[in-house]
């Protein structure tokens, strides 16, 4: 992956990305923003590592959090989904997981969800159990998969915009 491609085919899709980050803590961002000029592609990056976090910035509901807790599908889709509507982007994508050390018997280390909000396509939400690999390694696993749903979201814009 290739993010300086990555970022030239949103600029000419004319997209504007945004992140809404839980455990890799604004990597993703990082990585957008890492090559000049990214600015006028990257709109921002939530880093909403806390529940509050979640709710005050992207308007994730305690409901579901209640619900379902913060590594979940659905609170993957509803980070996305807010991080799309208040940045005012044609793409965003989220992250909650577990990067550890350590988790539970229902939440291991290494489960990450994934949100993929695309301007008028319906949410795409994934989850990846990326295994025991270490903090760090989880975590740039699910930086380095974030970039590829990025990725596959220019592409499903770039399809929508071509037919």
């Amino acid at each position: 992956m290739n993010v300086a491609e990555l970022l030239d085919r949103a600029r000419r899709a004319k997209l504007r990305i945004a992140t809404a980050e839980s455990c890799t803590g604004g990597m993703v961002a990082a990585a957008l923003t890492d090559i000049a000029g990214s600015s006028d592609v990257v709109d921002r990056g939530f880093v909403t590592y806390s529940n509050t976090a979640k709710q005050d910035m992207l308007g994730v509901q305690a409901g579901t959090l209640l619900a379902v807790g913060a590594v979940s599908p659905e609170i993957a889709r509803e980070m996305a989904e807010g991080a799309m509507t208040r940045a005012k982007v044609e793409l965003a994508v989220s992250i909650t997981g577990v990067a550890g050390p350590g988790g539970s018997e229902f939440k291991p280390e290494g489960r990450v969800c994934f949100g993929l909000a695309i301007q008028g396509h319906p949410t795409r939400v994934e989850t990846v159990e990326f295994g025991a690999l270490g903090r760090a390694g989880v975590r740039t696993a699910a930086r380095n998969h974030a970039l590829d749903l990025l990725e596959q979201g220019i592409s499903t814009i770039e399809k929508a915009q071509a037919g």
